[in-house]
């Protein structure tokens, strides 16, 4: 089966469409939230720090900030997206129209990418107003910030799909993914940690990822860009061969 273009923009325009309505509100919050990082770490704790491997300290959390939000923003915006047809019932039309999973993802996850996209660029705007950081490999972030929102798009997917009700929606956001992050070496280096909690902190996913941000941000990173796109190239792969086993099965699709 050819894959139809048609109706993979028709799903994405439609998700864009929704986003753009609530515009303001989904992107008041992060912004302000953004602010207020930058206020208490970058400028009440940031002056009283050294600078962190040659950077200054304000602009060495950019990178881990920008993560902080687009993680969150990423996953929860793909998972309602699916999960709002399913609560409505409109999945059914979806299911039995001449649609595939490859357009369905297109549509759903390419829309979920393009905010996560929107919201990336308005915090690296508002980071300017706090601290003076600098794009050592600019094509390099862009590229690594675009695999990053498709592969927590893809996670949010699955959650969409899994989730039977609204409060499920914002369990893996809210008491996963920022607890992660936090730990994943946002406001620090884990080379400033001492044993055993170094070597811990590398079975953080997340830990990779800032990293490998951070080294498009910086030349400099804790972990390799290598080893951090391979794994996160390797997520985004499960991702979708986990919602290709669902759409075979059809679980929680017709439930």
């Amino acid at each position: 089966m050819s894959f139809n273009a048609t109706s993979a923009f028709t799903i994405y325009r439609a998700e864009l469409m929704r986003f753009l309505r609530t515009a303001f509100g989904s992107l008041v919050s992060p912004v302000l939230t953004t602010c207020l990082y930058f206020i208490v770490f970058g400028a009440a704790i940031g002056g009283r720090m050294e600078e962190v491997g040659g950077v200054e300290y304000g602009a060495f959390i950019v990178p881990g900030l920008l993560l902080l939000t687009m993680l969150s923003e990423s996953t929860s915006n793909a998972s309602f997206g699916i999960y709002m047809p399913r609560f409505t019932g409109s999945i059914y039309e979806l299911l039995s129209a001449p649609v595939g999973v490859a357009e369905t993802l297109a549509g759903y996850v390419g829309a979920a990418v393009t905010k996560s996209l929107i919201l990336a660029a308005i915090i690296l705007l508002t980071a300017t107003l706090f601290v003076d950081y600098h794009i050592m490999h600019p094509l390099a972030a862009f590229g690594f910030i675009v695999l990053v929102a498709a592969a927590f798009s893809l996670l949010g997917f699955i959650l969409g799909l899994w989730a039977d009700g609204f409060e499920k929606l914002q369990m893996v956001p809210l008491l996963l993914l920022t607890p992660l992050t936090f730990l994943g070496g946002t406001f620090y280096s884990i080379d400033m940690l001492a044993e055993p909690w170094r070597t811990a902190a590398l079975f953080n996913p997340i830990v990779y990822l800032v990293s490998g941000l951070r080294w498009t941000f910086y030349g400099q990173a804790d972990v390799s860009i290598a080893v951090a796109t391979g794994l996160t190239l390797a997520f985004l792969a499960l991702c979708v061969i986990v919602i290709a086993t669902i759409f075979k099965t059809g679980w929680r699709l017709r439930d």
